[in-house]
């Protein structure tokens, strides 16, 4: 299967289990890999054939600005969810959240979820 990757795409936005989360918001940064038969798009240079990838960006976008949410799991799901509605070419695709300032003590770079979902599921 062919994959298009929209990787390091970054947002501020308001998620979190904390009530300062959600008040004073926060970075997060987002992956994508979908998957998709490229064949026809490659051969016609036809971008009905493929995912437009501002398209792709903006409802990314729209869900980790938008609508605070308690966990991160959820806004990966819901981002999966959306981009599996919005481009039927989409056989699967897999999102990673990632929180580089999350409000846990220690040293690390980031705390991120993965979640890969696909039209069989």
């Amino acid at each position: 299967m062919d994959k298009i990757y929209i990787n390091d795409m970054k947002f501020y936005g308001y998620h979190g289990v904390y009530p300062e989360e959600q008040k004073l918001g926060q970075r997060f940064n987002v992956d994508l890999v979908l998957e998709c038969d490229l064949s026809k798009a490659s051969r016609s240079d036809d971008i009905e054939y493929t995912v437009h990838y501002g398209q792709a960006y903006e409802i990314t976008k729209n869900i980790v600005e938008g609508k605070p949410r308690k966990l991160v799991e959820t806004v990966a799901e819901k981002i999966t969810e959306e981009l599996l509605n919005a481009f039927p070419i989409i056989h699967a695709c897999t999102v990673k959240v990632f929180k580089p300032d999350p409000p846990i003590p220690g040293h690390y770079e980031s705390v991120a979820i993965e979640i890969a979902r696909s039209r069989h599921e």
